[in-house]
């Protein structure tokens, strides 16, 4: 495919395709910050509508507005929570997940230690800078 064009013309179209990704991202990002701040006023306005009424839900011939409540959990002191999580053995309080730099540096500096079960995907990437 590629015996007739030159790496400098595939360069180009490279920079060129991923400039112009790099547009219709930012364009795309302008777009959904404006419409998610569109919701926070209408979701506030429905919001103070259920909370003026005393209403869990409103229904309208439109749909339905239904209250409710979100919650997120964060912790500023990461070795006493860890320490709960093993007094308890409630690992399920933590997310399943392999920090990537940390057991690529782990597995370099320790070579004879694989992990059972641990998979690898590796595949070739390439770099492409601007001049």
């Amino acid at each position: 495919m590629t015996a007739n064009i030159d790496a400098s013309t595939l360069v180009e179209a490279y920079i060129a395709i991923r400039d112009a990704k790099k547009q219709i991202e930012a364009e795309a990002d302008q777009q959904v910050k404006a419409l998610d701040e569109q919701l926070k006023v209408v979701s506030g306005a429905l919001l103070e509508m259920c909370k003026e009424t005393g209403a869990e839900s409103i229904k309208t011939d439109k749909g339905t507005v239904m209250k409710g409540v979100k919650s997120r959990y964060w912790t500023n002191d990461w070795a006493s929570f860890y320490n709960v999580v093993k007094e308890r053995d409630a690992f399920e309080l933590l997310e399943k997940r392999i920090h990537q730099t940390n057991i690529k540096t782990f597995l370099e500096e320790n070579p004879d230690v694989h992990p059972e079960g641990l998979n690898i995907d590796r595949e070739y990437t390439i770099t492409v800078r601007r001049k």
